[in-house]
């Protein structure tokens, strides 16, 4: 296991596995740690859902999600936040690994 899907791995572990997506979520999940890596706790939803699009969109092209995070309904952009709140907690473990503030 590389670094990434250390992260990877980290970050699906926080989270429920009734709320995962069907299909190759390995994928997904290393787009997450990228995030994790160059955004940091400062991750947010629109981040998040980014992310996601750029895996759906190899999935099933044509999702309705597949659209700028503003303009999902409010029922939609909720179902980021416990993905944000996982990828936040595995990067401040980060930044404390690497002494960042």
């Amino acid at each position: 296991m590389n670094y990434l899907e250390e992260i990877a791995f980290r970050i699906r572990e926080r989270l429920d596995p009734e709320t995962l997506p069907e299909g190759d979520i390995d994928a997904l999940f290393r787009l997450y740690a990228v995030l994790a890596l160059a955004v940091g706790a400062e991750v947010n939803a629109a981040n998040v859902h980014d992310a996601w699009v750029a895996w759906m969109a190899g999935q099933e092209p044509s999702h309705p999600s597949l659209i700028p995070f503003e303009a999902l309904d409010a029922r939609t952009a909720d179902s980021d936040k416990p993905f944000v709140d996982a990828i936040r907690s595995v990067a401040r473990t980060l930044e404390l690994r690497h002494g960042a503030t």
